[in-house]
Order: structure tokens, then C-alpha cells, then sequence
């Protein structure tokens, strides 16, 4: 699908110079260290409390439930880390790399460094065909053009894909382990020793809690439910932003660019915390330095001067974020299901 809309009025200046200009002079691209602050401390409680859960609970089938506590505060502590790399905390790139590496490599055993490479590729073409790696045709597919010819597994995986979405985000938190290790061993990123030696950290220390705590069986089973769940939780906080959305042509402008491919959730506070703030996903990516509190100030601000210019703003529930997802999904495996191409 390709974007489409109304020609830009007549302006001096972008359209986003001013829509920037607003959003400045209501103070909102100010840094919020008490906020930041606050959601450190609580994260780092967190994590700490579920391990020391863990070791209190001891060799018990009890421990499962230690195992989901710790997948949601993973998947908090990665939410966390996004900011980081965004540098929305700390206004230096070594104080933001330095606290980002030990909450993505040490914290949760994902590469800091690889994983904001390829956020930063996202986004500057969200859902190009080629240029966004998170819409790259590898296990789901998300342009019909690139389900055409698929045969076998991939075939089978492209033609269910909708139905197999949630099952298939339980390997999510595998997969990020995985790719963070072919991007050490490919040697195309900075501080590679550093990020290498953190993840052997984490994978020594995680490995032999578990090994050491736990009987084999309880091991395993601590395992698979805290990776599953980790994924499950992880993909849901960033599915409903971009997935289904229109795809650009490479004629749009900076801010149509950001504006027509995300989705809005609307919700709450509890949905803020929830999504981390990435429910806001227009706001982040016109201005993804900006604070996570922010983006609730700016939300009016921006739909009010997407409807002034004549931009579609999309925004909608979180269960029909999914479904909108899941319908695109579907959409794009018809052809494989009808027997075409």
C-alpha cells in the first residue's frame, strides 16, 4: 500500500519547521530528569526484586510465576533502553550509550549497539519496502510483492501468517539473543569487545542461576515461559505502531513520512506505561528525542495541525490496533492462499 494525501499548503518554511516551532514553545522538547530519574530507579527495583524472588522462591514449580514477573520487567527494562538510544534520558551520547548498554546487553542479553543501528534505519524510512528493516520479508511478510514465490515452510508460515502472529512473538526474545550475536560475529559495530563481553555476562549469569537454582526440569520450564512471555509482551508494545499501516514512495516529506505510516493508540495512563509511551508513536517519530511524558502534551498539538494541513492522523484502540495488524497480515498472504504467482 503507498501513501497518499493532499498536496502541502503554501508555507514559509517546511510544514514541519512550524508544527516544530509549536511544539517548542510549549516547552515540550525540554529534558525531564525527575521523571527519568524515577523510572530508573523503579525498573532497577523491579528486576532486582524478581531476581531475588527467584533465588527465595527456590527449587519450585512457584518459580513460573517469578519467570512471568521477570519477562514484563524485561520488556520494561528494553523500553527503557529505547529511550536511552534515543537519548531522551541524558543529553550526552556516552552517558546514554554507557547506561544503554548495561540495560540491553547486561539487563536483558540484547545488543545495544546493533539494536539502535537498526532502530535508527527504521527510523529514517518507517515501513520502506527496502529500507526499513523492520518490515524486511524474513519470517512475516508485510508486502504482497515479497510473499509472491515463497514455497515450502516460508509458503506455509506467509499463507497463515495472521494466525501464527502471536504464537510466532514467543520466539521473539530468542531471536533477539540471535541476532545480536551474528552482528558481533559480523564485527560491523562499535565497542564490539564491550557489548560482547556484557552479553557473555548475561548468558553466564542467567545460565547459572538458572542451572545452579533449579532442577533441570524447572529450568527449562523457567525458561520457556520467561523468553516466551518476554517476546509476547515486547512484540505487542510495538505491533500496533507501524504494522498495516501505508507504505511511502519516497515522494513524502519529513513529516508526512512519519505521520502516514504510524498508528496511534489511545488509552490511558496505564496504557502509557504499558506501551512505554510507544502508543504515542506519531509523536515519537516526528520528534524521537522527545521525553516519553511528553508526548501526551504533544499528541493534541500535532493532531490539531495534521488536520490544519490536510495529513491523515491515524488513531485508534489498542485491541483494533492489533486487529488492523492481523487484517494486513492476512491480506497479504490471499494470494498464496488462493494458489496465485
Amino acid at each position: 500500500m503507498t501513501m497518499t494525501t493532499e498536496p502541502a499548503r503554501p508555507a514559509t518554511g517546511s510544514d514541519f519547521a512550524e508544527l516544530n516551532r509549536r511544539v517548542a514553545r510549549a516547552g515540550l522538547l525540554e529534558r525531564r530528569p525527575a521523571y527519568y530519574a524515577a523510572r530508573l530507579a523503579t525498573v532497577s527495583v523491579a528486576l532486582i526484586g524478581g531476581w531475588t524472588a527467584f533465588f527465595l522462591v527456590g527449587p519450585s514449580w512457584w518459580t513460573l510465576a517469578v519467570a512471568a514477573f521477570l519477562a514484563v520487567t524485561f520488556a520494561q527494562v528494553a523500553l527503557v533502553a529505547h529511550d536511552l538510544a534515543h537519548r531522551q534520558v541524558f543529553r550526552t551520547r556516552r552517558a546514554s550509550e554507557i547506561t544503554g548498554r548495561i540495560a540491553g546487553n547486561l539487563g536483558v542479553g540484547m545488543s545495544y549497539g546493533w539494536w539502535m543501528d537498526k532502530h535508527t534505519r527504521h527510523h529514517n524510512n518507517p515501513n520502506h519496502d527496502d529500507l526499513d528493516p523492520d518490515v524486511a520479508p524474513e519470517v512475516l511478510i508485510w508486502a504482497t510483492e515479497s510473499a509472491w514465490g515463497r514455497r515450502g515452510l516460508k509458503g506455509f508460515l506467509t499463507r497463515h501468517q495472521a494466525g501464527l502472529f502471536f504464537p510466532l512473538l514467543t520466539l521473539l526474545g530468542i531471536d533477539l539473543k540471535v541476532s545480536s550475536v551474528k552482528a558481533l560475529i559480523r564485527g560491523d559495530m562499535k565497542r564490539r569487545n564491550l557489548e560482547a563481553a556484557l552479553l557473555v555476562l548475561h548468558l553466564a549469569g542467567y545460565l547459572a542461576a538458572l542451572l545452579l537454582v533449579l532442577s533441570p526440569a524447572q529450568a527449562l520450564g523457567f525458561l520457556v515461559v520467561h523468553q516466551a512471555l518476554f517476546g509476547v509482551y515486547l512484540g505487542m508494545t510495538f505491533a500496533p505502531n507501524h504494522k498495516g499501516m501505508p507504505h511511502p514512495d519516497g515522494t513524502e516529506d519529513f513529516l508526512r513520512k512519519q505521520v502516514l505510516t504510524s498508528r496511534n493508540v489511545t488509552g490511558g495512563r496505564f496504557t502509557d506505561a504499558l506501551l512505554g509511551g510507544l502508543n504515542y508513536q506519531i509523536e515519537h517519530h516526528l520528534f524521537p528525542a522527545m521525553p516519553t511524558p511528553n508526548l501526551r502534551r504533544a499528541q493534541p498539538i500535532v493532531a490539531a495541525y495534521c488536520a490544519e494541513i490536510g495529513v491523515a492522523y491515524a488513531e485508534t484502540g489498542l485491541l483494533e490496533s492489533y486487529r488492523q495488524a492481523l487484517r494486513h497480515l492476512h491480506e497479504v498472504g490471499a494470494p498464496l492462499r488462493a494458489g496465485r504467482r
